[in-house]
């Protein structure tokens, strides 16, 4: 690992200020960046540790029904907050699905936000890779490349973001609070990450010095918490990242969708919100052809980056899957294995957090 410079700020102002200099990275709980920089894919010559900064470790209720979240609230005590989870049931049931109990008792929520690929040849610093060294080509293109992009990846680089939890986040429309020398600023979480295009080094936002300090969900965002699921297809049943993912949402009155949110994880380097597929669903009756047609239009854009061609159809699938499930309304708790695709019923496990 190289050697680096470690700075403590007492507050948000003084963080800001100190990673504003070259060569600065925030420090958090570090469960993928210092991984990283054991490797030698990560580098800083300063990191600014943010964990004791004042203020960012509360969930705080906003008077209209939204929610803010700290940057430095724990993955674990935000998906086992009752209020939180009855609120908004996919995004807990996410957060579950996600690593391991002892890991999600050290990640943060705006270390979440800031996780990087895990592609092999981003991992590999003997590969070459444009995300880690612009320039250099992408080895995953004639590689081992069964799990990754087949939405909105270039020549360039054809890695997918890894979260769980902000696949369910851009489908309710969360937005990001962050903070420099410079000020203030929101940015909805769906203008967050980015797509490779022709700088796949480029991954979010983010301006120079910039940290998150929060993350809010609107209260709208309440109205799907009777029938929202998140599904994870794994390689595993822990522990384990996405093949593919989908969160769903349906708001339903007399059989009928008044409104519906749809995104989908694994297949790009950001979570995918799929608009047209829900755009198909509002005014319909629903129905298994409805939600197969939100499976096609959700994927209309999609085609392999490898040899990973049966993501699509996967995908079509798990996204009919995950509303279909919706449909049958949110269980009263989260199932024993969170966001499986198997369960007949979603009540029908023990849970391990009360969402109702």
């Amino acid at each position: 690992m190289k050697r680096f410079d470690y700075i403590k700020p007492a507050s948000v102002s003084e963080a800001v200020a100190e990673a504003a200099r070259p060569g600065s990275a925030y420090l958090a709980a570090g469960t993928n960046l210092v991984d990283l920089m054991k490797v030698g894919v990560a580098q800083p010559d300063r990191l600014v540790d943010i964990t004791s900064l004042p203020g960012l470790d509360t969930i705080e209720w906003l008077p209209d029904g939204g929610v803010r979240i700290g940057a430095l609230v724990r993955n674990s005590d935000l998906a086992y907050d009752a209020r939180f989870a009855a609120t908004f049931p996919m995004v807990a049931e996410a957060l579950l699905s996600g690593a391991s109990a002892q890991l999600r008792n050290a990640a943060t929520v705006g270390g979440n936000l800031m996780q990087r690929t895990r592609c092999a040849y981003f991992q590999d610093p003997a590969s070459a890779c444009n995300k880690r060294e612009p320039g250099s080509g992408c080895d995953a293109r004639e590689g081992e490349n069964r799990l990754h992009a087949v939405l909105g990846f270039t020549e360039h680089c054809i890695a997918v973001h890894a979260s769980d939890f902000c696949v369910p986040l851009v489908a309710l429309g969360a937005e990001v609070e962050v903070e420099s020398a410079d000020g203030k600023r929101t940015i909805p979480l769906g203008e967050f990450h980015l797509l490779p295009g022709d700088t796949p080094d480029r991954e979010t936002a983010l301006r120079n010095g910039e940290l998150i300090t929060g993350l809010k969900l609107p209260a709208h965002a309440a109205e799907f918490a009777g029938h929202a699921r998140y599904l994870k297809l794994r390689e595993r049943t822990s522990y384990a990242f996405a093949v593919v993912s989908a969160a769903a949402a349906l708001d339903i009155a007399d059989g009928n969708i008044r409104g519906a949110r749809i995104a989908l994880g694994g297949l790009a380097a950001k979570p995918w919100r799929a608009e047209e597929a829900e755009a198909s669903l509002v005014g319909v009756e629903a129905s298994p052809s409805a939600f197969a047609r939100a499976g096609e239009i959700a994927l209309a854009g999609a085609h392999p980056s490898g040899k990973n061609a049966f993501k699509i159809e996967l995908a079509r699938r798990i996204v009919a899957r995950a509303l279909t499930l919706a449909l049958e309304g949110t269980p009263d708790t989260i199932p024993a294995l969170p966001a499986s695709p198997f369960s007949t019923r979603p009540g029908d496990q023990s849970g391990v957090a009360h969402v109702a």
